[in-house]
Parts: structure tokens; C-alpha cells; sequence
């Protein structure tokens, strides 16, 4: 630094020499001497601006002093800087000529020990836990079969292969492939954004939305896993509408985002086996139940036959039921001519007995009576009320002898009609009905023959046609009706005139 200082004028006791220049000389003196050193420190106030730079501070109990780091480092940390962590940083000592202080330009920086990594995971997990998102209540059923399948890995890595391997050998589902870093930097935000974007896809869509996503990644060491510890991962994972399955690292190791999701795979292949069934063991499954229907069936339809013959056995034979009706519906039918003579004999002689009471002369002596009494007062009373009231009852007797007229034709009317209508019954229930289609009776007296040891020991044999009956060894019959028509009853006439 001599050429910096020139010699002292007469009069001055110090050499003057610019900012700049006084600057740019400790900076040489301090990057000359520490040009690489290592810092164990925590980190303090840390700040990320949109350069992609971060700017931090370390410090001690003591002393702080500012560092920063430049994007190209940024991008490869394994875990992102928050304040509290404690570090060894690398680096070297520099000035910042602008604010007149030092500052470390930090080239790669790494957690003081696992001990720091895993109180901070215990920390952050004691936060995530205390605001419910580790709840068992929150997390979702995994669905039985899902026919879309969305996998936020890398699409470079082995584990992509052994999922759509596993899928392929279990049960062949569509998959979804949503490339991200699985490690460092931009390992979060892109997991991030797989797993909401696999949300926002919308049902029937162009590309369809997934019934459950995977968020898988190989084994590693802690901080290779970091990226699947940071919040925005666990609260993307919690808030996720689609059933996730994590299966981040192997076996032994575990993340936050394994507590959030709803459901943990110890791999990633076995997130393939928690995802889908074994095509082959449901197609085994379903012979059975089908082999088990089938027996079930066909001894249910065995049972209930041997119950219908068992119930059939017991059962009397129809042609047994119907014996006794049809013996009941010949005497019926033998009986009803006579009782259908005798109810209208009965009936008209009811009618006649009623007409006896009602007949014109009858009534006509009433008249001259009531005349004759109503002469022997005219001589006391006035003979108009009189004889208004003799014309009332002159109306009221033309009106009842009407009324009677017109009773007695509809009441004759009706029993005609009604006997008419018996008649044609009993020829229909008759058996004469029956010869006039073809068929014959045969009489062995007045005893019928209905079999031919009847016919063989009957004495003579007498054969009835519609039209008539012929006798077997003898003269033939004179044809004769069978049945004589009932002659349709005469209407009396009527010979009631005025009744004055």
C-alpha cells in the first residue's frame, strides 16, 4: 500500500488519498486474508426478494454480521434458510463499499448437525399440529378403485417406474405424471403446485382429475428430504380435496407431509399396493360369491320343490273337490223347474188375491154408498162443499185407478220377464241343454246307465235323443219334446172403466 501514500507536504501530517480508494484497499486487505472461512452461527433476519438473492444475517450472543447469497447458490440448498436455524456457512469475507460494512458472500450452507434439523422438525410440527392439521377427523378415505391416479414425483427417477410397474401388475389404472424436484430448492413450491394443480382440474374435463394422488420420492438422508418438511407442502397436502397417499423415503423415514396426508405408504411401491387391488384376487372373489349363488340357488329351488311335493301329498285331488258340487248342481237342476212353477203360481196367486180387493165394482158400491149417505144430508147441509169435495175424491180415485193400472201392467210385466228368464236358466242348467249339442241318456227304467257293467245287466235299454228316446229291442218310440215349453202367461185384460 506505499504507492497509496505519498510524501507528506511541508505543513500536513498525513497523506490524502479518495473514498474509493481508501475502500478498495481494505477490501484487498480483507479478501486477501479471508478469502475461505467457515461460520457456525444462527441465522437472524432473512429476506428473499424477487432477485432470487438471499440476504440474511448470522450471529452469536455476541456480534452479527450480514451475509448473502447469490440465486446460483440459492437454487442448490437442500433446505430453505428461516430464521432460528443454526448453520455452518462457507464462504469468504468481503466489503460492501456503498454502506462502508463487511459482509460474508456465503457459497454453500448446510445445518449445524442433524440435532438442529430435527428440533426445528419438532418445532414446526408442534406448530402444524396445533392448528389441526394432523387431525385424524380430516383425512379422507382412500378410494376403493380409483380410475384416475395423479403421481407428483420425479419423471426421471426409479420410483415412477416401480409405481407404474406395481399398478401394471395389480390392476392397470390411468395415471397422471406431475413432474417435480424431489430435492433442494425448488423441491416445495413444485411439489406445491402438483398438488393443487391436480385439484383445480375439473370432473370430465380435457384431461381428467384424478381420484387419488400419490406424492412419492425415494429414500434419503434428512436434508434430501427437507423439501417434503416445509409448511407450504403440509398445508397444500391437508388442504387437498383429492384422497393423497404419501410415500416419501423408505420405511424409516418420515416427514410432515406424512401426517397431513390421508393416508401413509412406508414406499412408493407399496403406495402403488394401498392404491389399487389385485385384479386377479377380486377376479377369484367373484367366482366364489358366483360358485355360492349358484349352490345357494339351486338348493333353495331343491328345498322349496321337495316342500311343494310334500304339501302336494297332503292336498286332496281336484277331481275329489269337485265331486260333491257337481252332485249338489244335479239335484238343483232336477228340483228348480218345479220350484220355479210353484213360485209363480204362488205369486199370481198373491196377485190375484190383491187385484180381488181393488176391482171397479167394488169400488163403484163404495161410491153409491158414500152417494146415498150423502144424500139423506143434503137436506142439512150445504150441498157445494159437498160437492167439491165429491169431485176431490173423484180425482183421487180416477188417479189411484191409474196408478193401480199402470202397477199392476209393470208388476205383470216384471214376473213375466223374471219367469222367462228362470225358464231359460233351467234349460241352460238342464241337461237337455246338453242333448241338443249331440250328446244321449241312457235310461234302464227310470234308473240311468252311466257304465257299460250297467248297460250289459240292464233289463232293456232305453236311449234319449233331443228330439226324442228310442228303446233298444223294441218298437221305436214315437218322438216326443222332452221337455214341454212353458206357454208365456196371458195379461188379463184389462176391463176397468170409470168408476161413475
Amino acid at each position: 500500500m506505499s504507492d497509496l501514500f505519498d510524501d507528506p507536504r511541508e505543513g500536513e501530517n498525513a497523506p490524502e488519498f479518495s473514498v474509493s480508494e481508501l475502500s478498495g484497499a481494505i477490501k484487498k486487505v480483507i479478501e486477501g486474508n479471508f478469502d475461505h472461512v467457515r461460520i457456525r452461527a444462527e441465522i437472524g433476519r432473512v429476506s428473499f426478494p424477487r432477485s432470487g438473492h438471499v440476504y440474511l444475517d448470522l450471529k452469536d450472543e455476541k456480534s452479527v454480521i450480514s451475509g448473502v447469497m447469490w440465486k446460483g447458490v440459492a437454487t442448490k440448498l437442500s433446505m430453505r434458510p428461516e430464521e432460528g436455524m443454526e448453520v455452518v456457512a462457507t464462504g469468504r469475507i468481503t466489503t460492501f463499499g456503498g454502506q462502508s460494512k463487511y459482509q460474508i458472500v456465503i457459497e454453500s450452507m448446510k445445518p449445524a448437525g442433524v440435532g438442529a434439523l430435527m428440533a426445528m422438525l419438532e418445532k414446526r410440527k408442534a406448530q402444524l399440529s396445533g392448528e389441526g392439521l394432523f387431525d385424524p377427523s380430516r383425512k379422507k378415505p382412500i378410494p376403493y378403485l380409483p380410475e384416475v391416479i395423479g403421481v407428483v414425483t420425479s419423471p426421471s427417477g426409479a420410483v415412477i417406474r416401480d409405481i407404474l410397474h406395481r399398478l401394471r401388475d395389480r390392476f392397470p389404472r390411468k395415471v397422471l405424471v406431475w413432474p417435480v424436484a424431489v430435492q433442494g430448492e425448488k423441491c416445495a413450491p413444485e411439489v406445491v403446485r402438483g398438488i393443487e394443480g391436480f385439484n383445480k382440474l375439473s370432473p370430465g374435463g380435457a384431461l381428467p382429475r384424478p381420484d387419488l394422488i400419490i406424492v412419492a420420492r425415494g429414500g434419503g438422508s434428512l436434508e434430501d428430504l427437507w423439501g417434503f418438511n416445509e409448511e407450504s407442502v403440509v398445508r397444500a397436502a391437508a388442504a387437498s380435496d383429492i384422497p393423497l397417499i404419501s410415500a416419501v423415503g423408505h420405511e424409516t423415514d418420515t416427514t410432515l407431509i406424512d401426517f397431513a396426508s390421508d393416508k401413509r405408504a412406508p414406499t412408493p411401491t407399496a403406495a402403488a399396493e394401498l392404491a389399487v387391488p389385485v385384479r386377479l384376487e377380486l377376479m377369484g372373489w367373484l367366482d366364489d360369491q358366483n360358485a355360492r349363488l349358484t349352490r345357494a340357488l339351486t338348493f333353495g329351488i331343491s328345498q322349496r320343490g321337495q316342500r311343494l311335493k310334500d304339501l302336494a301329498r297332503a292336498m286332496p285331488r281336484a277331481e275329489t273337490l269337485l265331486e260333491g258340487p257337481a252332485q249338489r248342481l244335479d239335484r238343483a237342476a232336477e228340483k228348480l223347474p218345479n220350484a220355479l212353477k210353484r213360485s209363480v203360481d204362488t205369486r199370481r196367486l198373491r196377485l190375484t188375491e190383491t187385484a180381488a180387493s181393488l176391482r171397479p165394482a167394488n169400488l163403484r158400491r163404495a161410491v153409491e154408498a158414500k152417494r146415498e149417505a150423502l144424500g139423506r144430508r143434503t137436506d142439512r147441509l150445504s150441498l157445494r162443499p159437498i160437492q167439491r169435495d165429491i169431485d176431490q175424491k173423484k180425482q183421487n180415485l180416477d188417479a189411484l185407478n191409474r196408478r193401480f193400472a199402470t202397477a199392476a201392467n209393470s208388476q205383470l210385466g216384471g214376473w213375466q220377464d223374471r219367469l222367462q228368464s228362470l225358464e231359460r236358466l233351467r234349460k241352460t242348467l238342464g241337461y237337455e241343454a246338453t242333448l241338443e249339442r249331440g250328446y244321449a241318456v241312457v235310461w234302464d227304467g227310470d234308473q240311468l246307465v252311466t257304465s257299460a257293467q250297467a248297460a250289459e245287466n240292464a233289463k232293456s235299454l232305453e236311449i234319449q235323443f233331443a228330439d226324442g228316446k228310442h228303446s233298444t229291442g223294441s218298437a221305436t218310440a214315437p218322438a216326443k219334446p222332452a221337455v214341454k215349453k212353458a206357454s208365456k202367461p196371458k195379461t188379463p185384460p184389462s176391463n176397468q172403466g170409470s168408476l161413475f
